[in-house]
């Protein structure tokens, strides 16, 4: 009788990786499940803030958009078309201007 380790069988080891594979699909489907539940809750209690604070928004219907992971205010809202810039008023683009001249006048003396 050899010594040793026994050899493991090519056969075995593949039945194994392959149940450690299903469960670790089942309990990633049962976190989906549960996330998608979570989602379904927290967008409902966001619609009755909502409703109380007065807001009317759009609200999708069904089980599909309440779970639904690409959801914008899950995803982030992206706006069409190009981003608007904030303008600076002339009084305050004078006042900018005054203090950085007085601040490399500043910088100047010093060295």
């Amino acid at each position: 009788m050899p010594r040793g380790r026994p050899r493991k069988n090519p056969d075995d080891v593949l039945m194994k990786s392959a149940e450690f594979i299903g469960w670790a699909l089942g309990g990633i489907e049962r976190e989906i499940a549960m996330t998608r539940e979570r989602l379904a809750s927290l967008t409902e209690q966001a619609h009755n803030l909502r409703r109380r604070a007065g807001v009317r928004t759009a609200r999708p219907s069904g089980p599909a958009a309440a779970a639904s992971f690409n959801e914008p205010a899950v995803a982030g809202r992206k706006r069409p078309g190009p981003r608007r810039r904030r303008t600076m008023s002339p009084e305050a683009r004078k006042r900018i201007s005054e203090m950085m001249k007085k601040r490399w006048a500043e910088r100047r003396k010093k060295g």
